[in-house]
């Protein structure tokens, strides 16, 4: 898939941020569900161009824009980019796993590895997972890390004066004594094993 490299990707002020935001375990394995006005599909290329309130849908995991290209991997894994809508921006949301709430987040495109459950968010980036917020002219989410990577756009982003701003911005909450850590399955474990003593073996008589 040819994608284009946004200035925020070669900004030198990078912000590794960790929250818990892990999210639905079961979404990979989910199948994918796409809506739009319009779709164009290339059986051979395995690419599907979707125009006018395209969705696409796997699990708790959503992407809402105007415009969706989706192209698939040798191994069947799919690849979506997302391109802004009316306003400029599309949108992303999946539910946390293990919780009622969800990651959310919004760009000008947003592109989706269902392969490595990565999403990036470029221009005018947006991610709020629970009440915690990151915003930057790029946010790398990671899914099955829970990690983000946030950037500036190298003072792309301008205020209302026109002065360029060179900061990430995030708002982490503070976490409640009573809040408990998500319990990953435990694995499973056999049975003890019990020695038992050889029958006796009478000797053979001729």
């Amino acid at each position: 898939m040819k994608k284009s490299v946004c200035g925020a990707c070669a900004s030198s002020l990078i912000v590794a941020l960790s929250m818990p935001a892990q999210a639905e375990r079961a979404d990979r394995e989910k199948p994918i569900h796409l809506e739009a006005d319009r779709m164009s599909i290339d059986d051979v290329r395995k690419v599907k161009i979707l125009e006018g309130n395209a969705v696409l849908i796997q699990g708790t995991m959503e992407l809402r824009t105007s415009r969706l290209v989706v192209t698939e991997d040798a191994d069947g894994f799919q690849k979506a980019s997302a391109i802004g809508g009316a306003n400029g921006l599309a949108h992303f949301r999946q539910k946390r796993e293990g919780r009622d709430d969800f990651t959310e987040g919004e760009a000008e495109r947003i592109d989706h590895d269902a392969r490595s459950e990565v999403t990036e968010f470029f221009i005018r980036a947006w991610v709020q997972s629970g009440l915690d917020e990151v915003k930057g002219q790029y946010i790398s989410y990671d899914a099955l890390n829970e990690k983000y990577l946030a950037t500036t756009g190298g003072g792309a982003t301008k205020s209302a004066t026109g002065v360029g701003q060179a900061r990430v911005r995030a708002i982490i909450q503070p976490k409640s004594k009573d809040e408990k850590p998500i319990e990953k399955p435990a694995e499973k474990k056999g049975e003890p094993l019990t020695l038992k003593p050889a029958p006796k073996v009478n000797p053979r008589l001729d």
